[in-house]
């Protein structure tokens, strides 16, 4: 197996960032950017003295609503797409390892994800700004970076069903995962409430398996400027990584078994 290298990495990375972007998948932020300024219109007419908090939850739940949006799509079909057209064939034939087109691939749509994130929230300060109301930068900025965090996870789980499903179910089960992500902290919650102990095993086992996104999810406090102690936010943004690491690592693995 030939070892990671930086050189071969970047330029994976950088033909994946360019082709998606050829891609225009850049419109998306045009379309958040009507589709929060049509919410703010709505949102004036129904919620009296509270507009600003709602729209800064109705926007930055957009930014990871998109964001989902091209995970899952782009994500899933990363792969597949290699597959069908045969240049997969072509990129095996060059000395460029398994792990190094896994990771390539997974770098340069997180990067995409980066700038589109940054865009967004972007868009969100501009427009809460033109009307005139106040919102916590600091910690809306930091929310958005766990976003892309949340997001790159999810691109690392989008290329692991990739790796042995079609484009289709790769993405459903994306977007499967990143519900179940958010429920799963109320899977011990009512583990808790549940007598049999074969059932708590279960769903204890259920949380292990599917990834805390709630731990890298704080739009609910940061619209009111609350995020959580920065150790808290470090070990959360560790864990991010190491799920996505393991990710990638399985996605590897697959992806080497498979003959083309």
């Amino acid at each position: 197996m030939l070892p990671l290298t930086l050189s071969r990495l970047w330029t994976i990375s950088r033909n994946v960032f360019n082709e998606i972007l050829r891609e225009r998948v850049l419109y998306v932020t045009a379309l958040f950017a009507l589709s929060f300024a049509v919410a703010i219109l709505i949102l004036g007419q129904v919620s009296a003295g509270t507009q600003d908090k709602i729209s800064l939850d109705v926007g930055m739940g957009g930014i990871s609503l998109f964001g989902l949006m091209i995970a899952a799509f782009v994500g899933g079909g990363l792969l597949n797409k290699e597959v069908e057209k045969r240049t997969i064939l072509v990129m095996l034939a060059k000395p460029i390892s398994r792990a190094e087109f896994i990771i390539g691939k997974h770098l340069g749509l997180s990067a995409v994800l980066l700038v589109l994130v940054a865009l967004m929230t972007l868009i969100l300060f501009i427009l809460m700004s033109l009307n005139q109301f106040a919102y916590p930068a600091g910690p809306l900025i930091v929310t958005s970076f766990y976003i892309v965090l949340q997001l790159s996870l999810l691109t690392a789980a989008a290329l692991l069903f990739g790796s042995f499903t079609s484009s289709l179910i790769a993405t459903l089960l994306t977007v499967a995962l990143y519900f179940m992500g958010h429920f799963s902290q109320n899977l011990v919650r009512l583990g808790q409430k549940i007598e049999s102990e074969g059932v708590r095993q279960l769903l204890q086992l259920l949380y292990l398996i599917f990834p805390d996104l709630s731990r890298l999810d704080f739009k609910n406090t940061a619209v009111y400027g609350i995020l959580p102690s920065p150790l808290e936010l470090g070990v959360n943004a560790f864990y991010g990584v190491i799920y996505t690491v393991a990710l990638l690592a399985i996605a590897t693995l697959i992806f080497s078994r498979r003959n083309f």
